[in-house]
């Protein structure tokens, strides 16, 4: 793979291939002046009638080689920060290849020789590109060392990539054409457009590397994979809180060993603990207190088979499982200040909220977010307009609501609680 320094380097490589062809001994044109240069640049220092001939390369566009563009996606390990792989990044570089010229056909020939340059080598050589990205192979006279990134150049890469470097025309209508002088304020000259592929550069942020495997403990076991289906709630709740005892229906769970919790956004794997019971169809567990390190929010569950010496042999898929919030109840003195505001309500919640988690407190049919906090905390404060009455109180962490109390018998059903008096 080349590094950064490749799409230079590719402009380097055409102009040490253009210098071959104009500046040789049997070329019949006098000196000729190759550039990588904007037009617009080019067009002010253009001199009188016995101007030198010139010849310029400008990049006027880079794009995604589509070719390469799906290859090594780049992947992320399960915490959702740690990178894989570096995919490569593949570009396509579109040049125009201009002449300037002060008397008949010296244009025109200037463009036939390097129209056919480009079409005789439409594959750039390895051995060409080491030898034009070699400071010990230019004269001393040639334009390329006054390039100050020139010296610098033969460490892109750009010889041993895995793609070789190849030329193609890459014609323009004379729409494009004519917008594309437009925008570079400089008047037309003839033109070869033309388009090099690929670059490949290779990103160098750091990525993981697994270790190799030491050992296999393979094992093959008759009849469906473990397989977690569904979790029920008692009093048709929406989620658990923390203390609850679950119950997770699936098949093949005879043997579940450990029960997993992980929350990719919020970077928690939770050390697996050991479930209550398990039939083979359901595994029944009870969830952590844990209020600082198992935080209310939407989790992925899974569990684990471990075999004899502790090694695990299987393991279930991943299902969401959400967590809820309680409000510590009951209210305490001072839970609603009437302020300026309206009405500051001030709860204790369990378990801890985390300053980059989504919080809101609905009273009633009214919400509002909690006020800005700095680290994790138990304690949280709502401004809400101006309140008076009853509300049934819930809190909301990261979609997930806290539990409420309905009164559902005799019917109709109605909620019970928790209500905060204002």
């Amino acid at each position: 793979m080349s590094n950064a320094l490749a799409i230079s380097g590719v402009t380097a490589v055409l102009q040490y291939c253009l210098n071959l062809v104009y500046n040789s001994p049997s070329s019949v044109l006098a000196s000729v002046a190759v550039t990588a240069l904007a037009p617009d640049i080019i067009q002010g220092n253009l001199g009188g009638a016995n101007a030198q001939l010139q010849v310029n390369i400008f990049l006027h566009q880079v794009t995604y080689n589509p070719g390469w563009r799906n290859v090594g996606l780049p992947t992320l390990a399960s915490d959702g920060a740690t990178r894989l792989m570096n995919p490569p990044l593949a570009l396509d570089l579109h040049y125009l290849l201009t002449v300037y010229a002060t008397e008949d056909t010296q244009a025109e020939a200037l463009l036939g020789y390097a129209v056919l340059m480009l079409h005789e080598n439409p594959i750039l050589p390895r051995s060409l590109i080491q030898t034009a990205l070699s400071p010990a192979n230019i004269p001393h006279t040639s334009p390329l060392t006054a390039n100050p990134l020139f010296n610098v150049l033969t460490t892109t890469g750009l010889a041993n990539q895995i793609e070789m470097i190849k030329i193609s025309p890459s014609p323009l209508g004379r729409e494009e054409i004519a917008w594309i002088w437009t925008a570079l304020k400089s008047d037309y000259r003839p033109t070869f457009p033309f388009q090099v592929s690929v670059a490949l550069i290779q990103p160098t942020l750091p990525s993981s590397f697994s270790l190799p495997v030491l050992s296999r403990n393979i094992s093959i076991q008759a009849g469906p994979p473990p397989q977690l289906l569904a979790w029920q709630t008692p009093h048709q709740q929406s989620a658990h809180a923390p203390g609850n005892q679950v119950v997770v229906t699936g098949q093949a769970l005879s043997g579940a060993s450990l029960v997993v919790l992980t929350n990719g956004r919020l970077g928690i794997q939770y050390k697996p603990f050991a479930p209550v019971s398990t039939t083979p169809t359901s595994v029944t567990f009870t969830i952590p207190e844990d209020p600082a390190n198992l935080p209310a929010g939407v989790y992925n569950l899974s569990m684990l088979f471990l075999d004899s010496t502790g090694n695990v042999t299987a393991s279930t898929n991943l299902m969401p499982f959400p967590i809820a919030p309680r409000i510590l109840l009951p209210f305490a003195p001072g839970t609603a200040v009437a302020n300026s505001a309206g009405t500051l309500v001030t709860i204790n919640c369990d378990p801890q909220v985390l300053p980059n988690q989504s919080v809101s407190l609905a009273l009633g049919g009214a919400s509002v977010p909690a006020q800005t906090f700095a680290a994790p905390t138990a304690t949280l404060t709502f401004q809400f307009p101006t309140l008076s009455g009853p509300y049934l109180a819930r809190l909301q962490v990261d979609g997930v609501d806290s539990p409420i109390q309905v009164k559902w018998h005799p019917p109709p059903p109605v909620f019970s609680g928790p209500f905060l008096t204002v």
